[in-house]
């Protein structure tokens, strides 16, 4: 094509986006589309197949669902502790749920029905 087909000449069609994939050595990833050819990079890391940038991505994935996970399981042993602990004080079962934010079920030990 030349530029006259569009109507403008001396002006050339924008290229395709070219889609390059980066592993950067501080254990990120990344995804580039370039129109100009292969980009420099302004961090150190290194042009990677999809398939790498892929596995990577899963990898912080599954890390970052592992980590939530954790955040979440210190949550729930915390409002327990705080419901036991409640319950233990006197109050009532529903109370202390409301005001620890416990939604477990009440140890076999603790007296239910309070």
């Amino acid at each position: 094509m030349t530029g006259t087909e569009f109507g403008v000449p001396g002006i050339q069609p924008v290229a395709e986006p070219v889609t390059y994939w980066v592993l950067y050595d501080d254990g990120s990833s990344g995804r580039i589309e370039s129109t100009t050819g292969e980009p420099t990079l302004t961090s150190p890391g290194r042009l990677v197949t999809e398939a790498e940038y892929q596995a990577r991505v899963d990898e912080l994935k599954a890390a970052n669902d592992a980590h939530i996970a954790e955040i979440q399981a210190e949550g729930e042993a915390s409002q327990r502790q705080d419901f036991e602990a409640l319950v233990a004080s006197g109050l009532p079962d529903a109370t202390a749920r409301r005001l620890s934010g416990y939604e477990g079920q009440p140890d076999t030990e603790s007296p239910e029905g309070d």
